[in-house]
């Protein structure tokens, strides 16, 4: 009875560890910026432009400022107009010293109404640091709403997990 007691534990642990796998096919695709390209940019029907912040975690400090715990941020770049499209000029991520890090646009892009573009820093990616910044410049038609940018982190382990998430703010 006793062995049969065993085996039951352990085959209990063993399915309760088991994770499940996503199909490579379920995953989101990365953004291919080239076919986002923006070729034809009408200047003169793009009267607002602007530029906005966002804050960044790749790590956050954890019990000590000696200590930190890396995390998967999730940066959304949302268009709000039901009508319009929008351009993105620039995505530069800067480190928590104001270093660019990582230019993510090299070129104009576009955003069709109610769109959302989504750059993913892996939790392995620890370029940012602990106050990783995004500055975004974009340009819309004079009548359309801005876009919001958000940024969700997150990370896992064991049975803990943790996330948060953070909004743009209009510098300019």
């Amino acid at each position: 009875m006793r062995y049969i007691s065993v085996i039951c534990v352990l085959v209990l642990f063993l399915f309760s560890c088991n994770e499940t796998q996503n199909n490579v096919d379920d995953l989101p695709q990365s953004v291919n910026w080239n076919e986002r390209k923006a070729t034809t940019v009408n200047d003169s029907l793009l009267k607002n432009s602007g530029s906005t912040y966002l804050s960044v975690y790749s790590q956050i400090y954890s019990l000590t400022e000696h200590r930190t715990h890396n995390l998967t941020a999730t940066i959304s770049m949302r268009n709000v107009s039901r009508t319009d499209t929008i351009y993105l000029k620039a995505a530069d991520l800067y480190d928590t010293h104001g270093d660019l890090v990582k230019k993510h646009i090299d070129f104009p892009v576009f955003l069709k109404p109610l769109e959302t573009l989504e750059i993913v820093i892996k939790e392995s990616d620890r370029s940012g640091g602990t106050g990783g910044n995004f500055v975004f410049d974009w340009v819309t038609p004079n009548n359309a709403p801005e876009p919001l940018f958000e940024a969700i982190m997150i990370s896992t382990m064991g049975q803990q997990g943790l996330s948060f998430s953070t909004q743009g703010k209009r510098i300019r």
